[in-house]
């Protein structure tokens, strides 16, 4: 394998760009044909993450499942996106980011493929969460490729594109998951067959444009971590997943869950404190402002993510829309968040300032969700959208200013842990929220059915228990009038619930983040600190310090 000089390294600082195959500087064009790539790797990965959200309440009653499948759907793929970032990160090292992004590619194709053809929930899940390693290595490497390309003085400049990416993929996958749930000759399983073509191009343009010297270090993967923070994570889900309903909250069962998970989480400490190259860190909790916006991403990732997966099951279940049209009326959250990102970006990039963007954002989060708390299946939708909009605003204000906020204030030799940590636990809030929330809205939408049949007295008991048997997701078409409305009624009260309880959450947020010092923004790069005059020994050092971060930059978001 190939290895950089000092030389070659002040070179590639210099240039501001990685190296094409030959060794020279690459140009903006060579910069822009290898992004094509990159940028398809990328869409693939937030499409596919979003594009099942409107198709799920009819694959779900298709494949035979209840509440419980629905949530585990989503959080396999977050789970398993969540735990093999850092792992594809530690890999990049090793190995070819080439052949790696490409073995990512294939993975997901594989993954989705199989999901598309799956017979019963099981498999479904199965394959999801083969898909979320195939995204955890897309999202990662991607941002590993740029950091590698292109200098971070340079890095803003084709920010815009990867922005672009984002926000069509938001957008577009919701809309184009429905109108294929809602056509006839196509139908749910190409929601997951639809990515394979736009994988396979991103292969092929992948192998003919990106070519980039292959920088190993000595790097050892941090398997056991992994592991145990994995298995930690799982036992909980499992927990939160059927409590209640398979066994009581207050149980043996429980008791061995959740001492089960901490033990596991107290293992997956020790192995941290003595691991050479940790998957998180500890020291890094040390730093006040890491320790405290890791905090607020978990509960963050909580909000974000509850309001991604079970508006869907809102609008399909709760007012009887179609997929289509349920992708439609989720476009306020997405816009809110679209505007509020960029917005603040732009502003805080000018002034340096950023500490108010992330308190605004804290009190419209959970604002927002405390008033969706408060629909009904009946509720005006110019108020759902409202609050719906308000959300989205604070989700964009917090989500990317956590990891600036962490950035700002760590080493450049720390800068890709971490950035890092804080996804991490984005991600893992993420996780752990879509499974307890998910726990929380099967059981009171159990509840809410009984008692709505309960006031219906004896016959519309009779015509419930026949409808609603077998604890699957309703088809709303086949329910008689009155059993309809009690259905719809009982899916909107307790997808409120969902928001009422994810309120909390973001305030424990904006609390946390009211503690975090604000501290200016630094206006120079890595690599323009190091252009700084200093000794003469030290500039090689410093130069070659920040190539290999950028070389180990981790992604600062999270896909669903």
């Amino acid at each position: 394998m190939a290895t950089t000089t000092p030389a070659g390294v002040r070179a590639h600082a210099k240039h501001g760009g990685g190296s094409s195959g030959d060794g020279a500087p690459m140009t903006h064009r060579q910069i822009m044909e290898a992004l094509t790539g990159l940028l398809l790797g990328m869409f693939v990965a937030i499409l596919s993450s979003t594009i099942v959200s409107n198709a799920l309440p009819r694959i779900i009653s298709d494949l035979g499942g209840g509440q419980s499948a629905y949530t585990w759907v989503v959080t396999a793929s977050l789970l398993t996106m969540t735990a093999s970032t850092p792992l594809w990160g530690k890999l990049a090292d090793l190995f070819s980011k080439k052949l790696l992004i490409q073995f990512a590619l294939v993975i997901f194709v594989l993954g989705s493929a199989a999901a598309g053809m799956s017979q019963n929930p099981g498999m479904l899940i199965t394959f999801r969460a083969v898909q979320g390693i195939g995204m955890g290595g897309l999202s990662a490497l991607a941002q590993i490729i740029m950091a590698a390309m292109i200098s971070p003085r340079e890095r803003g400049r084709y920010n815009g594109y990867l922005g672009a990416t984002f926000a069509t993929a938001m957008v577009g996958g919701p809309l184009v998951g429905g109108v294929i749930t809602d056509t006839d000759w196509l139908g749910w399983r190409w929601c997951f067959y639809v990515g394979v073509p736009f994988a396979v191009i991103a292969l092929i343009v992948l192998q003919k444009t990106l070519h980039l010297p292959v920088v190993k270090r000595k790097v050892k993967v941090d398997w056991a971590g992994a592991f145990f923070i994995t298995a930690a994570v799982c036992l909980l889900l499992v927990w939160v997943t059927f409590a209640g309903d398979k066994y009581d909250w207050v149980s043996w069962q429980t008791y061995a869950m959740v001492g089960g998970s901490v033990a596991l989480l107290a293992l997956f400490v020790l192995v941290e404190a003595k691991a050479s190259e940790p998957i998180i860190p500890l020291r890094l909790f040390r730093n006040r402002t890491i320790a405290l916006a890791s905090v607020a991403s978990l509960f963050v990732g909580v909000a974000m993510f509850a309001g991604t997966v079970f508006f869907s099951q809102y609008f399909q279940l709760a007012r009887d829309k179609s997929p289509t049209m349920s992708g439609v009326m989720t476009i306020p959250m997405i816009a809110g968040l679209f505007v509020s990102s960029t917005v603040s970006g732009q502003v805080i990039t000018r002034t340096g300032r950023w500490k108010a963007w992330l308190i605004a954002g804290g009190v419209l989060v959970t604002a927002g969700l405390g008033l969706l708390g408060t629909i009904r299946y009946d509720t005006e939708y110019w108020h759902i959208a409202i609050f719906m909009a308000l959300l989205g605003l604070g989700i964009g204000m917090m989500m990317q200013n956590l990891v600036l906020c962490t950035q700002n204030q760590v080493e450049p030799g720390d800068l890709g842990a971490a950035s890092s940590t804080v996804t991490f636990f984005r991600s893992l809030g993420g996780a752990v929220g879509v499974s307890a929330l998910g726990a929380v809205l099967g059981n009171r939408i159990t509840d809410y059915v009984k008692d709505g049949l309960a006031d219906l007295g004896p016959k519309g008991a009779a015509l419930g228990h026949a409808g609603t048997a077998g604890g699957g997701i309703p088809d709303l078409s086949t329910m008689p009038a009155p059993i309809r409305t009690v259905v719809e009624s009982a899916y909107g009260h307790g997808v409120a619930d969902v928001f009422l309880y994810s309120a909390p959450m973001a305030l424990l947020a904006l609390l946390v983040a009211l503690f975090i010092k604000e501290v200016p923004l630094k206006t120079k790069g890595g690599l323009a600190q190091a252009a700084e005059p200093q000794t003469p020994a030290a500039v090689p050092a410093e130069a070659a310090g920040e190539v290999a971060e950028a070389e180990k930059a981790v992604p600062s978001w999270a896909v669903a």
